[in-house]
């Protein structure tokens, strides 16, 4: 290391432009993994926080909620199935609501749930929905930037049913749409308005939300006729776009890493190059090969390092300025995760360079100095 500082600090400009580039695509890689965080936080967040382990749906819908239809007895039927410990009705709707007299239509999704089961979402502003029914609802804190507040009615277009806001909570969307919780009956006469429109099926809901072993999802489908049962995890990647969306990011991803790794790899290698007659003199005045693989490792590895560093900061200052609607969340476990691998990367970048030391010769390396 005491020749790799040396030459860090000697060669400034060469080595700020390489610490420069590996700072621009740690950035990149750092925006791009928040990116694809808040998508798939704002795809699915009503179901990652929902307490419930596995979903049943009406079989053969693709595990689509906008798409199944069950009866309200199901409920209890898959509760009496041995390993399920608790079952919650769930329902399902994306509509479009104004707030009062105001002309602004607000896309949403209305979930309709038990207010006494276990998958009611915490409250952080006003009360819960009331098990006796009514026209209250709890909604997205993400209203509020539509001037939504406790007290307001919403209008339901174009069924014209009005909901009465008395509850906020947060993080709470679906389809990349703020969510409206209701109860059952509420939810029912907005959705089956219309005669036949259940499809024959009484008292419907959407799917059952349970706490269940995963051994029990298969008796489930066995005892439950016209179910099919997923995890959370498995219902989350079946949402429409959810998997293309983060897919399509993740090999964003990828193809950064091979261009950090290539890059690196040119730089060092050119850098290399360079260097050949003073590795040689190096290694005549008792240099080991280890001592020089090692310097150059260091240098890699602190220029890499420098640059993470700068990229995660500059990141967290850029989500400071990020528009509240735009989806975007920054976790330290990925901050964290990316920076590793781009140490790692950094690292394999330098194997060609470290070939090429390895291989030098002390006398046909002084021999190139005029």
């Amino acid at each position: 290391m005491f020749l790799a500082l040396r030459e860090l600090r000697h060669s400034r400009l060469r080595y700020l432009l390489i610490a420069a580039i590996i700072t621009l695509i740690a950035w990149l890689v750092f925006l791009l993994s928040g990116l694809a965080n808040g998508l798939s936080t704002d795809n699915g967040a009503a179901l990652i926080h929902m307490k419930a382990d596995h979903l049943v749906f009406q079989s053969n819908v693709k595990l689509y909620l906008h798409r199944s239809i069950l009866p309200m007895s199901d409920v209890q039927a898959v509760k009496q199935v041995p390993g399920v410990s608790a079952t919650a009705p769930l329902g399902h709707l994306t509509v479009t609501v104004q707030r009062g007299t105001s002309s602004t239509q607000i896309d949403s999704t209305m979930l309709a749930i038990d207010p006494a089961s276990f998958i009611a979402p915490k409250i952080i502003g006003g009360q819960a929905l009331d098990p006796s029914g009514g026209n209250g609802v709890v909604i997205d804190d993400t209203f509020k930037r539509h001037g939504v507040k406790l007290g307001d009615e919403l209008l339901v277009t174009p069924a014209g049913q009005r909901l009465h806001v008395i509850g906020f909570t947060t993080g709470q969307t679906y389809n990349h749409l703020p969510v409206i919780f209701t109860n059952i009956p509420l939810w029912q006469s907005i959705k089956f308005a219309a005669p036949g429109s259940a499809g024959g099926v009484t008292d419907p809901i959407s799917a059952v939300a349970a706490r269940m072993n995963n051994g029990s999802a298969s008796l489930v489908e066995q005892q439950v006729p016209g179910v099919d049962v997923a995890t959370r995890n498995v219902a989350l990647q079946s949402l429409p776009g959810y998997s293309e969306e983060n897919g399509t990011i993740t090999m964003m991803l990828v193809f950064l890493f091979v261009i950090a790794a290539f890059v690196l790899a040119v730089f060092f290698y050119v850098i290399t190059l360079q260097k050949s007659s003073q590795f040689g003199v190096l290694k005549a005045l008792g240099a080991s090969t280890r001592f020089l693989v090692l310097d150059l490792i260091g240098q890699v590895m602190i220029l890499t390092i420098v640059g993470v560093v700068v990229g995660a900061i500059l990141t967290f200052a850029v989500s400071t300025i990020i528009p509240a609607d735009l989806p975007f969340a920054l976790s330290y476990r990925l901050i964290v995760t990316y920076g590793i691998v781009l140490l790692l990367v950094g690292f394999a970048g330098t194997l060609i360079s470290l070939r090429r030391i390895a291989r030098i010769d002390p006398l046909v390396a002084i021999g190139r100095v005029d």
